[in-house]
């Protein structure tokens, strides 16, 4: 398996199992057989638009980067001999890839729809990121053929490093060592270097493809061995869709693949709308939007006027407490005093501009207490301090409109 011939089968040739040989047909395919068992082939393509930096490209490049480090080549960074005598290289490339710094790309997203659908079989990714994970996909849905950071152990006794202290030590620039007593080797996230075996869970799960009712490959070029033997081991009959800049591997040779050539993110959604799952897709994409909670409460509904006012009465009493340090007794008692005549008042003062100003009149100190006084004596009375030190703190759109006496 993995020799598989790259020769395009002729359009005339009618498919086996799917109805035409496009996106459509693949869709219609997922939802009339109720396909369960998706098996996702993913590369670096699909992490593209998520900003990671690549590794060779001139002067943007992660390698060009490492030039400082007087490395004997690039790849050195990855090669585990080096790595023993030097981890430093490594280490300073971790802190630019390690995860929490890249948000998911829709593409994730979409193969973790897949599995809240009870559809996904198995992810097989080239990628380290651990995007996947960071869009919600379980870890034991996936074989990283290539490792990842999910994960670190000492390259001697190969006892498993905490993922916190792996964290801190990332940010902190440091190399960290195992945490055995008596070892004290050097710890390396599991990825597979240069000159290492590939994990054995890759193995184990190799001819997994045989069992999917459907193949989705995206954003790999499937030149890398023994990766690019996946797709070969799909039965004849089984749907092979590529997402892909352009055509790789065996795929377009059989008649049932279908080839949708274009920008990952892209196609994924071209994919979710034949499927009636593009505002889902979308929804759950905007799940990993680190700036969520500040979006939730832009577009939170806004509070009633009643709402409003309990609000301000609520801010007011505390600050109130928090300045006079006011007995919870006495606290009781104003808070009482607050609603009372915040709900009194309230009636007449649906005219007013805003909530605060009609709080404000409220607690009018002077009319509660009987006196009759000009607009601007009661505030010039409002401002001046009292005992406790006055409080214009309280009321600071009333302070800004005149200067405290002396």
């Amino acid at each position: 398996m993995g020799n598989e011939s790259s020769t395009m089968v002729d359009e005339a040739t009618p498919p086996t199992t799917l109805k035409r040989r496009d996106l459509e047909s693949v869709a219609k395919y997922i939802l009339e057989k109720d396909t369960r068992k998706i098996v996702v082939l993913t590369g670096a393509g699909i992490s593209t638009s998520a900003g990671i930096p690549d590794f060779r490209s001139p002067d943007t490049g992660l390698y060009s980067n490492l030039a400082h480090l007087e490395l004997p080549d690039p790849e050195a960074v990855f090669n585990i001999t080096f790595f023993r005598d030097n981890p430093v290289p490594f280490y300073t490339l971790a802190k630019e890839l390690y995860p929490g710094r890249y948000r998911p790309t829709i593409a994730h997203s979409f193969i973790s729809l897949l599995h809240k659908k009870g559809r996904l079989l198995k992810l097989f990714t080239q990628n380290i990121d651990c995007l996947e994970r960071e869009a919600g996909l379980p870890g034991e849905l996936i074989i990283d053929a290539h490792g990842s950071f999910a994960s670190q152990h000492c390259i001697d006794c190969k006892s498993l490093y905490p993922d916190e202290l792996m964290k801190q030590a990332i940010a902190k620039g440091e190399v960290p060592h195992c945490v055995t007593p008596q070892c004290n080797g050097l710890v390396k996230p599991d990825i597979v270097f240069f000159g290492e075996a590939l994990p054995e869970a890759f193995f184990l799960n190799r001819e997994l493809p045989a069992e999917a009712d459907l193949c989705i490959v995206m954003g790999t070029s499937l030149t890398v061995q023994p990766f690019a033997s996946l797709p070969s081991f799909c039965r004849d009959e089984t749907p092979r869709l590529l997402i892909n800049m352009e055509q790789v591997g065996g795929l377009g040779s059989r008649t049932d693949d279908v080839l949708l050539l274009g920008d990952c993110d892209e196609g994924v959604r071209k994919l979710a709308q034949a499927l009636g799952w593009l505002e889902e897709l979308e929804a759950l994409w905007e799940e990993t939007n680190p700036n969520k909670e500040d979006r939730d409460q832009e577009t939170a509904p806004k509070k009633t006027r009643d709402e409003r006012l309990h609000d301000e009465v609520e801010r007011l009493t505390a600050d109130v407490d928090r300045a006079l340090h006011v007995s919870n007794t006495h606290q009781d008692h104003l808070q009482n005093y607050l609603a009372k005549h915040v709900a009194k008042k309230a009636d007449t003062a649906k005219q007013a501009d805003s909530a605060e100003g009609t709080v404000v009149s409220a607690l009018d100190k002077d009319n509660v207490q009987g006196e009759t006084k000009t607009p601007a004596e009661k505030e010039e009375k409002i401002l001046r301090p009292n005992a406790t030190g006055g409080l214009d703190h309280v009321f600071p759109h009333l302070a800004d409109k005149k200067p405290r006496p002396p």
